[in-house]
């Protein structure tokens, strides 16, 4: 961010790179040659980078941190040997661990930074594992898959002043910074009311837990890849990607896609943590009048309200809507008949008292509405763009790793991520507490059904349903401890 950026968003919630720098200006990266002998590249211009799943999407991840030039990948860890084959092949001079406890243990004095990509039920663990031994991190998304551990981890990044990055793409992309500007410049008055939707889910929810078994399979470390889970017996078409819908491995549609449509009103309206939240949920019945109870799966659909308190971006509240499962909501008026509707499947609809403003998956191409009024949009750049936009994220976090903590501005550090995170994660508190379950005798209650819940931030607990608490910081399976 050039001077003249910074005079003019002084109040933006990326402010803190600027108040951190002084802090930080005296941590530097230690030359590899002094922590791993001759021979090594000092950070200062390559950055080593380890990667802990690296099948999938981690596999594009260390890709694109490979194609900056600025990022040599050292070492890969996966659990899945067959999954991380594309990535062996492809960096055959990187170390490769199944365990990333070994890894961090053996080699963390040869690399300088580590990507996360694994289910969202060990991101915690590893990331912040990381950032203790000093390492630069780049979390997918969501962040984490409980709000206490997105918390533990935004604290940790300040604590242990490294470079972190969520990997949400979109908020590198022009489209937050260009709504930030016509929202700035008055184009569409006072923001009171989001909608976010998305086609989201797109693997199986709102099933039974799998009755089939199956032989693990030869080249899978099943009690690795369950971590922190609870013990289970493999199932399959769990792994690699149907786990997104099992609430204890992942966080449902809002986990996958929340961060990127919720990006662009985080960052245009400078939210951080709501204050209450309420939830409906689609129903799967099994029999006349008998609704299905599977309390392990995400439901088939959601629409979650959240309220977020007034921000310097805002005159008031502002009501966040989230639905899912192909739900959508109403088209705007000013749509005619035939145009899209944000990209069709997923989209971001702003609500101001001037007018509205809509954009894509990955906030990409931002439009007013109705489409006429973006034929003469005279509106001057303020905000410096990502070069690369979405494709410039991975790049962005090496450059800024290798400039050192709080010199160099990344679209998505914990700071700005964890709290967009908690968002999501306090949506789902309100889903899963649709399935909460209270006994008395022969009579079985739903006391968090048709309810709104209250949050205290300060706390990290809703006050009026103690009930989902439980999931707000979830118990680890023997042997796994946060910090350990």
């Amino acid at each position: 961010m050039n001077e003249t950026e910074k005079n003019q968003e002084t109040t933006s919630r990326r402010s803190f790179l600027k108040t951190g720098a002084i802090a930080a200006s005296a941590f530097m990266i230690v030359p590899r040659h002094v922590l791993g002998g001759s021979g090594f590249i000092a950070p200062s211009d390559k950055l080593i980078v380890a990667g802990i799943g690296v099948g999938g999407k981690g596999q594009s991840d260390i890709a694109s941190f490979a194609k900056s030039g600025k990022a040599e990948i050292g070492f890969l860890c996966d659990v899945h040997d067959s999954r991380a084959a594309a990535s062996v092949k492809a960096f055959p001079k990187a170390k490769y661990y199944r365990d990333w406890r070994e890894m961090m243990d053996k080699e963390s004095k040869n690399f300088d930074a580590v990507s996360v990509s694994t289910p969202d039920h060990n991101h915690a663990i590893q990331a912040l594992a990381a950032m203790q031994r000093g390492k630069h991190v780049y979390v997918q998304k969501p962040l984490t898959h409980d709000i206490y551990e997105a918390r533990a981890l935004t604290a940790a990044a300040k604590k242990y002043k490294v470079v972190t990055q969520m990997g949400n793409q979109g908020a590198s992309n022009d489209g937050p910074r260009i709504m930030k500007e016509w929202y700035d410049a008055g184009l569409i008055g006072d923001v009171h009311t989001i909608y976010a939707w998305t086609d989201r889910p797109v693997w199986p929810q709102g099933i039974p837990w799998p009755s089939t078994k199956a032989p693990v399979p030869s080249d899978l470390d099943w009690d690795l890849w369950l971590g922190t889970a609870p013990y289970r017996e493999y199932v399959p078409k769990l792994v690699p990607f149907n786990w997104r819908g099992w609430w204890d491995y992942g966080t449902g549609a809002l986990g996958d896609m929340g961060c990127h449509l919720l990006e662009a009103p985080f960052s245009v309206l400078n939210l951080k943590y709501a204050n209450e939240v309420q939830a409906s949920v689609g129903s799967v019945y099994v029999d006349e009048f008998r609704r299905g109870y599977f309390p392990d799966s995400c439901p088939p659909s959601s629409h979650v309200t959240l309220k977020f308190p007034k921000t310097n971006k805002t005159k008031g509240e502002v009501t966040v809507h989230w639905m899912d499962g192909g739900i959508q909501p109403e088209r705007p008026e000013e749509l005619q008949a035939n145009e899209t509707f944000g990209d069709g499947g997923n989209g971001t609809l702003f609500i101001g008292t001037k007018g509205k403003m809509m954009c894509e998956t990955y906030s990409h191409n931002p439009k007013l509405l109705p489409l006429s009024r973006n034929k003469d949009i005279k509106v001057a750049q303020k905000f410096a763009r990502v070069p690369g936009g979405a494709n410039g994220h991975y790049a962005q976090w090496v450059e800024a790793a290798i400039a050192g903590y709080g010199k160099q501005e990344v679209s998505s550090p914990f700071e700005i991520a964890g709290p967009l995170t908690e968002a999501l994660l306090m949506a789902n508190l309100a889903i899963r507490g649709v399935d909460v379950q209270r006994k008395e005798g022969d009579r079985v209650t739903y006391p968090g059904r048709n309810i709104k819940l209250l949050w205290d931030n300060d706390a990290m607990k809703v006050t009026n349903l103690d009930d989902v608490n439980q999931f707000v910081k979830r118990e680890y399976r023997s042997g796994w401890t946060l910090g350990a």
